[in-house]
């Protein structure tokens, strides 16, 4: 199993995400666009999940049926659309080359994904131990960027991000061919319903509603209060530090309390983590405890979305789940959430927009212990 090339690849992928959330929202607003209008260019990048998986998949099938080299093509055209970026300069340009260049990077997730899956085959707790690379690719991006930023100004931030796409693209050339497995069969994803899928999409849903605030809307409240570009920087790494310790333990919690209990904690607490954000931004010590939140309300969210993923949707359905579940969650979700965030920001404030953050995790965590592996299977 090509361990370190899945791990490089991760590394990079989430560096750009480390790049994206905590400064891109900023680099607009220097840029002259004003909050609403932030709020709609991110929502691009959520958006372009929503449509880029499926129809890439279909699109790209036409040309290669190699997985590895689907993920290729698609890392390469994004770095391509993004050197659009630096000659846009109204709305409607900004909002077209962002829409380019997301779409073929938005494509590449679920396929890395796939194929990740597909060299573990049954070693599926291993998983974290890879996507744990992912987050060390963020912490290590936003700590050095911060500096940076803050030495040399926003400016510099579509330059670095340009270097780590085409990062991406030569390490993505490494990726071994793997051969699907399609005799593997696993019982429990026969007998799962359509009802406890649909739910478990949904909690996806919603989660990522819920962060589509924060990822948007976290440096500009920040900042707003008087903290530094580096400071700022520093806060999204410390969560993505906390998340890596969870990364290394998630076999042990998975097998110890289960895929449900850890699903429904994560929702309970990113309910807490967005009220300590919106009512005491001013108070750096409660700030600290909410980012540290993060390593349960996306690191070990996600690490069981994808182990719920994984078994509901087995073999050659495989491509199929995490489409969808990268389409509905981190597209649909985000999309709306970031969207949405953006005319609560502007018509009423930003505690009563993380307040409603919060309560749109609340429904999902009422979902999940509802409908979401009640018979604790996994």
């Amino acid at each position: 199993m090509p361990y370190w090339h899945l791990s490089i690849v991760y590394f990079f992928y989430f560096a750009i995400v480390g790049v994206l959330f905590p400064f891109w929202g900023l680099y607009l607003q220097y840029k002259g666009f004003d909050p609403l209008a932030v709020g709609q260019l991110m929502a691009i990048f959520a958006a372009t999940k929503i449509i880029a998986p499926n129809l890439w998949h279909t699109l790209i099938n036409r040309i290669s049926k190699r997985h590895t080299q689907q993920i290729q093509i698609a890392t390469l055209l994004s770095w391509l659309a993004f050197l659009g970026i630096f000659a846009a300069n109204t709305f409607w340009a900004m909002a077209l080359i962002i829409g380019l260049f997301s779409f073929f990077w938005s494509a590449a997730l679920p396929q890395i994904e796939a194929i990740t899956f597909n060299h573990l085959q049954q070693q599926v707790y291993a998983y974290a131990m890879i996507r744990l690379w992912g987050s060390i690719g963020f912490i290590v991006t936003v700590a050095i960027l911060g500096l940076i930023v803050e030495h040399y100004g926003i400016w510099i931030v579509p330059i670095a991000m340009l270097n780590l796409y085409i990062a991406l693209w030569l390490f993505s050339l490494l990726i071994p061919e793997v051969v699907e497995n399609t005799s593997l069969h696993n019982q429990g994803s026969a007998t799962t319903s359509w009802l406890e899928r649909i739910a478990l999409l949904s909690v996806c849903f919603l989660m990522q509603a819920s962060h589509g605030v924060y990822y948007t809307f976290y440096s500009i409240h920040l900042e707003q209060y008087g903290y530094s570009k580096a400071l700022i920087g520093q806060l999204w790494a410390l969560g993505v530090i906390v998340e890596l310790g969870l990364f290394l333990i998630m076999r042990q919690l998975l097998q110890y309390y289960g895929a449900r209990r850890l699903l429904i904690t994560s929702l309970s607490l990113a309910i807490l983590r967005w009220l300590l954000i919106g009512e005491f931004p001013q108070y750096l010590s409660i700030l600290i405890i909410a980012q540290s939140l993060h390593a349960v309300t996306f690191g070990v969210f996600h690490a069981v979305a994808i182990h719920l993923i994984y078994h509901y949707f087995y073999g050659s359905y495989q491509y199929l789940g995490q489409a969808l579940y990268s389409s509905l969650s981190f597209g649909a979700g985000v999309s709306i959430g970031s969207l949405v965030g953006g005319y609560l920001w502007i018509w009423t404030s930003p505690t009563i927009t993380f307040i409603v953050a919060a309560s749109v995790a609340f429904i999902g965590a009422l979902v999940a212990w509802m409908w979401v592996d009640t018979k604790y299977r996994y």
